[in-house]
């Protein structure tokens, strides 16, 4: 199956092997988690009676932890190297966590599963996106990013279409899914083994990077990117809250995966010709892009009355993380020296990761206490000031990177 358009072949010859086996390896962990994710909302609230609060709860917390675990497993990296390593165990621990979500009856059993799945997604993460930047040249690093944000994505529609089509098959038995997902995970695994090649631990002296001088290192157009990542982080909360809505006006169980089989299609064929342009144009301009599909998005879900506008608003949802996931990675690439960047990565995810907690938690406390409208204007007045503060970036800090 063709996912996504090829990047050309003069690029493609460019970006090297391990990118692409990286990009299938996270093509197959996602379609593994999203056949999970694309479900757990509903599986939770009508199969366990939970509340929007609990499920905000579950999500923020368990990605957010994602998130904080990459600064340790980035400064890990950049300590002691053995990036292949740290990134089979985070793979790992994902894989292992699938069957327990089939086995779970409570929703404190689902938090833990989910917990134990975001932990292992922290491991990896750093350290990944480090092995990409090093191993790829200068001139397209951007679209080595896109291509494997690409891939992920790809993975993200195609788990939840299986989904979707066991759920039509199973008369939605929600744990037969959750077995199901195993076999991918399977597969991802296999081919971090066989295909990824990471270079070997040097052993010369290697940076300390919890150290003061360390940190000094980081410039202060990384510390405002930052900055800037989080107010982006509390506009975009949960994708279960999109299941929700998707659910809340009218789209019937079996079909509210293909909720998510849409939005990370657009995702998938976005991400790559987004990366690309970062490569000809300022990252910064795409980054503005993305605020705006993400405003639009929200907007648009906090209006809907009917199946047609919650689409719209996934299309705009869509193209938001294809004009932005990718295009954080390459600024971060950008400004953090080279021995620094798996903590780069880290100390980015790590403020990501508490901003999502605060946007799962309050926007669980608004649904349910205001409203499901309630959640999706706050995410877009979120939005907005996001929007300024990539405005004031473009004509400062980052201007020139």
């Amino acid at each position: 199956m063709k996912f996504s358009k090829l990047p050309p072949k003069t690029d493609r010859a460019k970006i090297p092997r391990t990118v692409w086996a990286l990009g299938f390896v996270s093509l197959f962990m996602d379609i593994s988690s999203e056949m999970i994710h694309a479900v757990l909302p509903l599986f939770m609230a009508v199969g366990l009676g939970a509340s929007a609060t609990a499920i905000g709860i579950t999500e923020g917390a368990a990605e957010s932890v994602a998130l904080i675990m990459k600064v340790f497993s980035g400064m890990i990296s950049d300590r002691f190297g053995h990036t292949k390593a740290l990134v089979f165990t985070g793979y790992a621990l994902g894989v292992i966590s699938k069957p327990f979500f089939a086995l779970s009856d409570t929703v404190l059993q689902v938090f833990c599963c989910r917990f134990a799945d975001r932990i292992g997604k922290g491991i990896r993460g750093a350290p990944r996106d480090a092995l990409i930047a090093t191993v790829t040249p200068k001139d397209v690093m951007g679209a080595s990013f896109g291509l494997r944000q690409s891939l992920d994505s790809a993975g993200a529609f195609i788990g939840p279409a299986i989904a979707a089509l066991l759920m039509w098959l199973t008369f939605d038995n929600y744990r037969l899914i959750f077995w199901c997902a195993l076999i991918p995970g399977l597969i991802c695994l296999s081919l971090i083994i066989f295909e990824v090649k990471a270079p070997e631990p040097k052993n010369a002296h290697r940076t300390n990077p919890i150290s003061r001088e360390a940190m000094g290192r980081l410039s202060s157009a990384f510390w405002m990117l930052i900055a800037a990542a989080a107010v982006f982080s509390l506009a975009r909360f949960s994708n279960a809250f999109i299941v929700l809505r998707a659910a809340n006006v009218g789209i019937s169980a079996a079909m509210v995966p293909l909720v998510m089989v849409l939005m990370n299609a657009v995702f998938a064929f976005s991400s790559y010709p987004f990366g690309k342009a970062a490569d000809r144009i300022h990252p910064i301009w795409l980054l503005t892009l993305g605020i705006v599909f993400l405003f639009a998005s929200q907007v648009t879900l906090a209006l809907a009355s009917s199946p047609v506008w919650v689409l719209a608003a996934v299309v705009l949802w869509g193209l938001h993380l294809g004009a932005t996931q990718g295009i954080f990675s390459v600024f971060i690439a950008k400004l953090a020296p080279e021995d620094l960047r798996g903590t780069a990565f880290g100390l980015y995810n790590l403020v990501s990761g508490g901003a999502l907690l605060i946007a799962g938690i309050g926007a669980g406390a608004l649904w349910d206490t205001l409203g499901a409208s309630a959640s999706f204007w706050a995410g877009a007045c979120f939005a907005v000031i996001s929007l300024l503060f990539m405005l004031i970036l473009s004509r400062g800090p980052l201007k020139d990177v």
